[in-house]
């Protein structure tokens, strides 16, 4: 009884020093395979970099979706019991940019549309109607000659209006020269203090003028998947008029990648700017998002 207690006892030490020799040896082998991993991943951000270093065009595309629709039928603690309302508000944004040692060109163009249906008597048979909410076109164009790999004499054309309702009234165009700063890769700095700031429509209270153009624009991957790409413009004009010509507008963006392009998007945007609105302005949407 004793020899074949000690044989069970033996078979139970070996059968626990082989599983944790082959634990072991497990752990050993992942630690290798995620080394290896990690040696090809910046292997791979090295080649990316020097791809993105080469000349030649870098496109893209990515936009918003957010869509709402409610319905309440005699909900009786409501202001109306009986309503439907649907909104759709929709963002687009495309760019394309050359690069090359000697100089560059910087495409972008927005687009923001948005429209809300509320019918607070759906019994009167009357169908409500969508109305328009949000509409802005936004085009930029930024060509440089580099002085070195930081600073450039540039040339910039910047145009911003309506395309649905109001084209041109007003709509806002500025042409202007001055330098471009590039600290970074994802960031431009433009400064022109010779801008002409063109106003568009039919209010003979503005007129255009003279004045320095600044524009920041940034764009970084936060952390993989979630991208911000923010942009700030402003005109500030040499001569004083009341109201003012001078403008700014901020926009952000922030996309987070779930599949294929296909994910979460949020954008808002604040603008202050005399010649549309004597009080500031702003819009956020919140949605499905894709990017190409």
């Amino acid at each position: 009884m004793k020899s074949r207690s000690g044989l069970i006892m033996l078979s139970m030490l070996l059968s626990f020093s082989l599983r944790a020799q082959t634990l072991d040896e497990l752990k050993a082998m992942k630690a290798e395979k995620e080394a290896a991993v990690s040696t090809l991943q910046s292997e791979i951000a090295g080649i990316k970099a020097q791809i993105d270093a080469l000349p030649g065009w870098e496109t893209g595309t990515f936009g918003t979706l957010g869509f709402n629709l409610s319905s309440f039928n005699n909900w009786i603690k409501g202001a109306n019991p009986n309503a439907l309302s649907s909104s759709i508000r929709a963002s687009l944004n495309a760019y394309a940019n050359y690069d090359e040692p000697k100089y560059f060109w910087r495409n972008s163009g927005g687009l923001n549309l948005g429209w809300l249906k509320l019918d607070t008597d759906v019994d009167d048979n009357m169908d409500a109607e969508f109305e328009q909410v949000a509409d802005i076109l936004k085009i930029q164009s930024l060509f440089g000659y580099k002085f070195n790999s930081k600073l450039a004499g540039s040339a910039l054309l910047d145009y911003n209006t309506s395309i649905l309702t109001n084209f041109n009234n007003p709509g806002i165009l500025d042409l202007g020269v001055g330098f471009t700063w590039t600290p970074v890769k994802s960031m431009v700095v433009v400064i022109h203090p010779l801008n002409y700031h063109i106003v568009l429509g039919d209010d003979p209270s503005f007129d255009s003028a003279l004045g320095t153009k600044i524009v920041v624009d940034y764009t970084k991957e936060i952390i993989p998947g979630l991208t911000w790409k923010s942009n700030l413009s402003a005109f500030a004009p040499y001569k004083k008029t009341d109201p003012s010509l001078g403008e700014w507008t901020w926009t952000n963006g922030f996309g987070f990648n779930v599949w294929k392009g296909i994910g979460v998007g949020l954008e808002f945007g604040l603008r202050n700017a005399e010649v549309e609105s004597a009080d500031g302005q702003n819009y956020w949407v919140v949605g499905l998002s894709y990017s190409l």
